[in-house]
């Protein structure tokens, strides 16, 4: 089974056949088991067994053969999200120093999700939980002759990763993006012959406003949706252009998606909620809570216990299961922020204000957003010689990845606590009217 996830077995069964379509040029699967090779040595001097191996992951054909050469070393790979600071990349791989050899002899990758404390946690993959992820997919898309696979979602991420894991099971074809860009979305799919693409609903619904008059391709026969919820007028909008969309559910601890809308409705995918539990995955819906099991979910968080086979894993996630079994997401993760299919812990950029000289305390939470879904807003308690917006704009774009910096921020003379004087989130959303935006500059 762990043979699907070698490059050089694919080499050996679809030699010919193209792996990564990269700036124009096309990479079969020996071109791509020769780079392999070529870095397993250089990698070798400098990998341990049972220690995990730190990757910048961008979107690159280096990364990719990296990754590749990682899996065939059986060398856990760390992914390292390229956009982080260098301070949270130190802060990143401190914690990695701390937890040690991986123990999980399984181990493929893993990669870090910020819990509600703002504490990195480590997710396993193992190679098993790929492979699962990969079957639960390829059981309700299929792979066709000549399929291949837009990835412009990052690498670093569980979106984009299972891109290259799922691809490289069914010894198909990536075409892999250094990025999104809504502008040339529609002529990448055309020049890439992509029949499939992923995105998050802000990167579909800023292709249909750049592009009022842009219908799909015939060849591309599903656009995979998630990592946030759909709005249901954006569903309509894709519908009436013709866009052939699968909703998916899941999280980087299941290897990604474990919910799915029927490939055979995606023309109408707003009928079934989220969809309906992948062949392989088990969900159910406890005291509101969405829970997941099945062989695709990770081994456990590198610094903490293993989880039992067979176990229930609490996503934290608020949501329904209606009479035909359809998952239906009500909100993610508690205190979450999902801004353009990005997670963003409020605890920690919460952190990162209280330390910026003239902050006393901090709130962050989510204001509601059209085009990204959601955006982070801050309301701050100030000492006297508060920052001016340009100190802040500085200390924060040291600190924290764009898609984690405040984009509005409120001044106030005290923040909401509970009798028991936690931090009341519930009430934040009443400073919402005294936000003013924070700057103007792109994401």
């Amino acid at each position: 089974m762990h043979d699907l996830l070698s490059v050089f077995a694919a080499a050996r069964e679809a030699g010919g056949a193209c792996a990564l379509r990269v700036r124009g040029r096309d990479h079969t699967f020996r071109d791509l088991a020769e780079r392999v090779d070529a870095r397993m040595h250089a990698l070798a001097r400098d990998t341990g067994e049972r220690r995990a191996h730190a990757l910048v992951a961008g979107n690159t054909l280096d990364t990719v053969a990296t990754l590749f050469a990682l899996l065939e070393l059986r060398v856990p790979a760390l992914l390292v999200h390229p956009r982080l600071t260098a301070p949270e990349r130190d802060a990143l791989l401190a914690e990695v120093a701390r937890a040690g050899d991986v123990p999980h002899a399984d181990a493929a990758v893993i990669i870090h999700t910020s819990g509600t404390t703002g504490v990195p946690r480590g997710a396993v993959l193992t190679r098993a939980a790929l492979v699962a992820s990969a079957a639960a997919s390829a059981a309700n898309l299929g792979w066709e002759a000549g399929d291949c696979w837009l990835a412009c979602m990052p690498v670093a991420r569980v979106g984009g990763l299972s891109i290259l894991t799922r691809s490289l099971i069914a010894r198909r074809c990536v075409a892999l993006a250094e990025g999104f860009d809504a502008a040339s979305f529609p002529a990448l799919l055309d020049d890439t012959h992509a029949t499939l693409a992923s995105v998050v609903p802000t990167m579909l619904a800023r292709v249909l406003d750049a592009h009022p008059r842009w219908r799909p391709p015939a060849r591309l026969r599903c656009v995979l949706v998630g990592g946030a919820p759909a709005p249901r007028r954006l569903l309509a909008r894709a519908s009436a252009r013709g866009v052939p969309i699968v909703l998916t559910y899941g999280l980087t601890e299941s290897c990604s998606q474990v919910v799915a809308t029927p490939y055979a409705d995606r023309f109408a995918p707003a009928l079934r909620g989220e969809g309906r539990a992948l062949p392989g995955a088990r969900v159910r819906v406890v005291d509101g809570r969405i829970e997941v099991a099945g062989p695709m979910l990770m081994a456990g968080y590198w610094n903490g216990p293993a989880l039992a086979p067979g176990a229930w894993f609490d996503t934290g996630d608020l949501g329904t299961l209606d009479a035909d079994g359809c998952l239906h997401v009500h909100a993610r993760r508690g205190d979450l922020i999902v801004t353009g299919g990005e997670n963003v812990y409020p605890v920690e950029v919460e952190r990162v204000l209280e330390a910026c000289p003239g902050i006393v305390e901090a709130a962050v939470f989510g204001r509601p957003d059209a085009t990204w879904g959601e955006t982070v807003a801050a309301a701050l308690v100030a000492e006297a010689g508060a920052p001016s917006a340009m100190q802040l704009q500085a200390w924060l774009g040291a600190q924290l990845a764009p898609f984690k910096r405040p984009r509005h921020v409120c001044f106030v003379e005290r923040l909401p606590h509970t009798a028991a004087g936690k931090l009341d989130r519930g009430a934040l959303a009443a400073f919402a009217p005294l936000l003013q935006p924070l700057d103007a500059r792109p994401r």
